[in-house]
């Protein structure tokens, strides 16, 4: 008998370790526009990803509102903001996940697509969610679901993903990105990808 319940204990805590981390409910979301101020980001001639980011994360917001949720910006309007600052607004609220907007640029120029980045196993499905929901709104390369340690994502408790909405130094890409309707388009598969990832 004793052998009988080690083993079952052994079952447990096994099921414990390997269990899929599953989403936290969450009512808020804090939107992170990337750059601002004198921090340009990537940019081409008159076009700046502070700009582009900021743009695109008032169209998530009102989306997201649209959706019940409440949310919480850690910018509004073109001014700089540390990377400290943004992680210390989110930890504020503890029914939160973050999501930082940006706009990517390489000197390789034929390189395009949209990608979402994550730290922690608890933001992949996150990360994983948005990248989907945006790729079902516009047609680009994607790039994927992909690790990495920004400081924002590494810093914050919460789930938390950076998203690269495209490249800035890519012409079509940049052509895109300059129209209204990439970065609706972009917000609203952003915001599906969080409605997603709420329901699992």
């Amino acid at each position: 008998m004793k052998s009988l319940i080690r083993a079952a204990l052994v079952l447990a805590v096994a099921f414990v370790v390997t269990a899929p981390a599953h989403a936290k409910y969450f009512r808020t979301v804090v939107i992170d526009p990337g750059h601002g101020g004198h921090d340009k980001g990537g940019q081409w001639g008159l076009v700046y990803e502070k700009h582009l980011a900021l743009d695109t994360a008032a169209r998530l917001e009102t989306e997201l509102k649209k959706r019940g949720f409440r949310t919480v910006m850690t910018r509004r309007s073109d001014y700089f903001i540390s990377l400290p600052e943004r992680v210390r607004i989110t930890k504020k609220y503890s029914n939160a996940i973050f999501v930082s907007i940006h706009y990517n640029y390489t000197w390789k120029q034929h390189v395009a697509g949209l990608e979402t980045f994550y730290t922690s196993a608890q933001s992949q499905p996150l990360a994983s969610y948005i990248q989907s929901g945006m790729m079902r709104k516009v047609r680009t390369t994607n790039r994927g679901a992909k690790f990495a340690r920004y400081y924002v994502i590494r810093n914050n408790s919460c789930p938390a993903v950076l998203v690269e909405c495209g490249f800035v130094s890519n012409a079509q890409e940049r052509a895109r990105m300059k129209s209204a309707w990439w970065r609706q388009a972009l917000a609203e598969g952003i915001a599906d990808g969080i409605v997603r990832f709420r329901k699992s």
